[in-house]
């Protein structure tokens, strides 16, 4: 069984690596393709090194752009490639743009297609990532879903229960599997801080950092809250500048991009989060830290009613609020949903290859039928 394993940027190598893993040790020939949407060592290698996960197969270099653009240059690179390896299965995980190209090149070649992360939706179509959520699933023939809610979105949009698998969560296979290791780093001591004595904030969506008036708003209330608790931003490229140069408070303290387990150390040491990140929400419900979504909508509402995750949106007088609430209590005890366990992907890889196998059956089957006609 030949198997592509798609990943493009940051938030996909913590959820190809469990399913990479699990195929490779039910004997699958897996093949990874890195489609260079991140390409920034920051943003990139780091995040090879630390999960252990070996060098691309292929690297098709498309670098940054418009989602046109980016889109383009990832299904033009991918599809003679996809044609030249005659996989039996194409991979792809997430939401973004590499996710989206690999998916429709796949789809058009005709060779199956399984979505990881499959079902969720924010609904709201504003958001890149929800459009190339929804046209994904809908070319996809195997859809693995983390959580119950997302199993439900997908029966509602005609989905079969053949194509539907819920799983659990991949980026959780990566976080326990790594959590001891983060913490063994000496991460906190390197910067300074003690455990329960400051907040870590990531931004990185454009409905928050494109638009002056509402980035400004954050970084108001930002520096609002670093009076009660300091914070830490690592700061995403795309972003970078503008925070240094914003005249934010020392409180507020702008580091350079971290990679997962020194992210994941800060992460899990933290009071509170505040972040724009979808993995993040996920993250902190596992790690039982206090996380504050800054948007008005997610499509991990499983966060919510099974997590600690709490949506407070981008005003900023209810963000100061909500963290000033926060403050005052004590932390809330982890609630891992079902399935959270860190075997996801085992199960993905356990019902590809149950797939492959009946579809061999079924080849030899049809065979056997032609030869006695």
């Amino acid at each position: 069984m030949r198997v592509i394993c798609v990943a493009g940027a940051r938030p996909n190598y913590m959820k190809v690596k469990p399913v990479m893993d699990a195929l490779e040790e039910r004997g699958a020939q897996v093949i990874l393709v890195h489609t260079g949407q991140h390409y920034d060592p920051a943003m990139s290698e780091v995040f090879f090194d630390d999960l252990a996960i070996r060098r691309p197969d292929h690297f098709l270099g498309a670098g940054s752009g418009s989602h046109a653009v980016q889109t383009c240059r990832v299904m033009t690179a991918f599809e003679p490639l996809a044609f030249e390896l005659a996989a039996d299965v194409v991979v792809v995980v997430g939401d973004v743009n590499s996710t989206l190209a690999c998916a429709l090149v796949t789809a058009k070649l005709g060779v199956p297609l399984a979505h990881v992360e499959a079902g969720l939706r924010s609904r709201d179509r504003s958001m890149p990532e929800e459009i190339n959520r929804l046209v994904t699933d809908r070319v996809s023939d195997y859809l693995f879903a983390p959580s119950a809610d997302a199993v439900a979105n997908l029966r509602a949009e005609g989905f079969s229960d053949e194509q539907i698998h819920l799983v659990g969560n991949v980026m959780v296979d990566t976080l326990l599997a790594n959590a001891d290791r983060a913490a063994a780093r000496g991460t906190l001591a390197g910067f300074g801080l003690r455990p329960g004595q400051y907040g870590l904030v990531t931004l990185h969506r454009p409905a928050n950092v494109d638009d002056p008036d509402v980035f400004g708003g954050l970084l108001s209330a930002l520096a609002e809250i670093s009076l009660s608790c300091p914070l830490v931003l690592p700061a995403h490229p795309r972003v970078d500048g503008r925070l240094r140069g914003a005249g934010l408070p020392p409180s507020v303290r702008i580091i350079s991009p971290l990679g997962y387990l020194d992210f994941i150390a800060l992460e899990a040491s933290a009071r509170l989060v505040l972040t724009d990140s979808g993995g993040v929400q996920e993250e902190t419900t596992v790690l039982g830290v206090p996380c504050l979504t800054l948007r008005d909508s997610t499509e991990r509402p499983v966060t919510i009613t099974e997590g600690t995750n709490r949506l407070v949106g981008r005003d900023p007088d209810r963000i100061v609020a909500a963290v000033l609430e926060v403050l005052a209590g004590p932390p809330p005890p982890p609630r891992t949903p079902a399935l959270w366990d860190g075997k996801a992907g085992r199960r993905v890889a356990a019902a590809l290859v149950a797939g492959h196998d009946a579809s061999d059956n079924n080849a030899d089957c049809r065979l056997v039928d032609r030869q006695k006609g």
